[in-house]
């Protein structure tokens, strides 16, 4: 195997010094550049040449996520290892549809960090588990999301669409949101329109299938 070029982007100087030693001393590795923030992260990049960046994500100026939207355009072969002390789910998701490889947190031990490391260059995607549980969590929700968003649901209209599923009528909702059975009906004909159905039953039918509730 050929030394690993790392490059080390954290606004903590005393962690980029730290990174720089724990790296030059482990064999097969050197450390080729270590900076502050992401403002020259194209520059930065051409001068030393890297195979891999150990990125932290909050960085002021220009952070982490950013810095790894403009690695990805420009050094596409580059392999990115996001740190954080956080176990922040936007900023998790955030990174990983940047293009981030791997995502460990900093309070894992070095031997896990030269682990990680050596393991995204081989094509792995590290990422501590508490990271990998929330990532699946994550991708879940957005799903969800996604096929709500699809039909382009009201607030309203998504709470009479999940009463519907549960079996109530029209009554007993309009009972239940606090509104006049003819504003139920107007609802129901605008989620006929929306989910392109004609009948309540093949609207519980959809909702279900598509996870709409």
């Amino acid at each position: 195997m050929n030394t690993i070029k790392v490059a080390v982007f954290d606004d903590n100087k005393n962690r980029r010094l730290g990174l720089e030693l724990l790296i030059n001393a482990t064999p097969k590795m050197q450390c080729v550049g270590a900076f502050e923030d992401c403002r020259n992260v194209v520059s930065n990049l051409h001068k030393c040449n890297p195979d891999a960046v150990l990125m932290d994500i909050d960085m002021p100026h220009v952070n982490g996520v950013e810095g790894v939207k403009l690695i990805c355009e420009h050094f596409p072969n580059i392999k990115i290892l996001m740190q954080t002390v956080f176990e922040d789910d936007e900023k998790i998701f955030a990174s990983i549809c940047a293009g981030a490889n791997g995502y460990i947190l900093k309070k894992a031990p070095p031997a896990k960090l030269i682990e990680s490391i050596f393991d995204v260059m081989q094509g792995g995607a590290p990422m501590t588990p508490s990271i990998a549980r929330q990532v699946l969590h994550l991708f879940y929700n957005q799903n969800k999301k996604s096929s709500r968003l699809d039909f382009d649901l009201s607030e309203r209209e998504h709470q009479i669409l999940s009463l519907l599923v549960e079996g109530l009528s029209y009554k007993m909702i309009a009972e239940h949101c606090k509104i006049s059975y003819h504003t139920v009906n107007t609802h129901v004909s605008h989620l006929y329109r929306k989910l392109q159905v004609n009948s309540v039953a093949e609207a519980i039918k959809k909702a279900t299938k598509e996870k709409i509730v």
